[in-house]
């Protein structure tokens, strides 16, 4: 068989320069017939390999109908299928054979690229760690972080919360769209249960929060990541270099690290982008709405009369209440940072905790600890003091 290069010579010579085959022959040492068969070649010589039959030419009428009426059927029901018509081939044979041939019986789907205008749209997704967040007192808890995205630009940006109820997620959302600096014209969100109220419309309490800022909002269709990639691909960076090696004290040692692997990410070149988020970013807020003055509440509230046991249980926790106002209603409201109370019939505090989200502890203050004390008529524990001379200061001193 003849090279490559000889075929090319070959013709080269004889289409080109004119060169006869006898000539060709006495200058090749070739047979005149072998110059003739690469002059007529328009292809290059190359080895072929004849198709040999397969074990599985018998039976692929059949496999096409059993892809007709189940596309997904396995490599393994496939061969138990036909193994009773006579198949006794591999297991590779039909697996190889499936491959080339299964798409031709599922039905395409075809994905449209797509390019965002500035401040046009914010995805957002739920992310959870791998492992649960550290809040302290020897406890952690099972978390998740509110990543934003924006189509633009790609600047992210991230929350940590402790449930997935409306005024936690709400909250994330909020901090998310503080760090990012201005508001987008709609935020896009898979159908999460407390955003969500069924038919692509939003439960009340995210139409109130969506109002008073005012965005717009959408919900993708079920299973359909692809229609907020972006988030999605910020997402599965946080998963691969954002968690792995770090270690975490508590709550807000885990938001301050992610707010400084944001600004890292945002400052990154952008792989689909070839640009840095952060640039775009000042280029996308000239064309964003301004934010609010102050971010929408989403804070928890209810009334309760103040027990006997002057204390407010919240989230498997109790904290104090003034005993004095015993008897009395009053309105608590819980923040992601702290907890307060305020008598309703006179605006008195009847408490301002620090929220813990470790749980199963009571947590008294020491004015509302003194007050009970008070009312029970027990005296204040007297604290002796040593005195020392002055002189024992004087010779330290000197």
């Amino acid at each position: 068989m003849l090279e490559v290069e000889r075929w090319a010579e070959l013709r080269r010579e004889h289409f080109v320069r004119g060169v006869p085959i006898k000539e060709l022959g006495r200058r090749t040492g070739l047979a005149r017939n072998t110059i003739r068969l690469a002059l007529r070649s328009p292809e290059p010589p190359g080895f072929r390999c004849p198709r040999r039959p397969s074990k599985l030419d018998p039976f692929k009428e059949e496999i096409h109908e059993l892809l007709r009426g189940d596309a997904k059927l396995t490599g393994v029901r496939v061969r138990e299928l036909i193994e009773p018509l006579g198949f006794d081939g591999s297991k590779s044979i039909v697996d190889d054979y499936l491959r080339e041939v299964r798409p031709l019986f599922m039905k395409a789907r075809t994905h449209q690229r797509t390019v965002y205008r500035p401040g046009e749209i914010c995805q957002w997704d739920l992310w959870e760690p791998s492992e649960p967040v550290s809040v302290g007192y020897g406890q952690s808890r099972r978390a998740w972080v509110v990543v934003s995205c924006l189509g633009y630009s790609r600047a992210g940006a991230g929350a940590l919360i402790f449930s997935k109820e409306a005024p936690d997620v709400l909250w994330g959302m909020g901090r998310c769209l503080w760090s990012l600096g201005a508001l987008p014209q709609l935020m896009v969100w898979d159908r999460e249960g407390c955003l969500h109220s069924g038919a692509g419309r939003p439960t009340d309490v995210y139409a109130g929060f969506c109002g008073r800022l005012p965005v717009d909002w959408h919900f993708c269709e079920p299973a359909d990541p692809q229609a907020k990639g972006c988030v999605e691909r910020l997402q599965g960076y946080m998963e691969t270099n954002f968690e792995p090696g770090r270690r975490f004290a508590n709550e807000r040692d885990f938001q301050l690290q992610l707010d400084a692997w944001f600004e890292k990410a945002n400052a990154r070149t952008h792989k689909t982008l070839r640009a840095r988020p952060i640039d775009r970013l000042v280029e996308e807020r000239e064309l964003m709405r301004a934010l609010p003055e102050r971010e929408p509440e989403v804070d928890r509230r209810w009334v309760l009369r103040v027990p006997p046991d002057p204390h407010l249980r919240f989230d498997r926790n109790d904290y104090s209440l003034d005993p004095n106002l015993v008897g009395r209603r009053v309105e608590v409201r819980a923040s992601q940072r702290e907890i307060t109370a305020l008598c309703l019939d006179s605006g008195e505090l009847a408490a301002r905790h620090e929220r813990s989200f470790a749980k199963n502890r009571t947590i008294t203050a020491l004015e509302h600890a003194r007050a009970l004390r008070a009312r029970r008529g027990e005296p204040e524990p007297e604290v002796s003091v040593e005195q020392r001379p002055l002189a024992v200061y004087d010779a330290l001193i000197a």
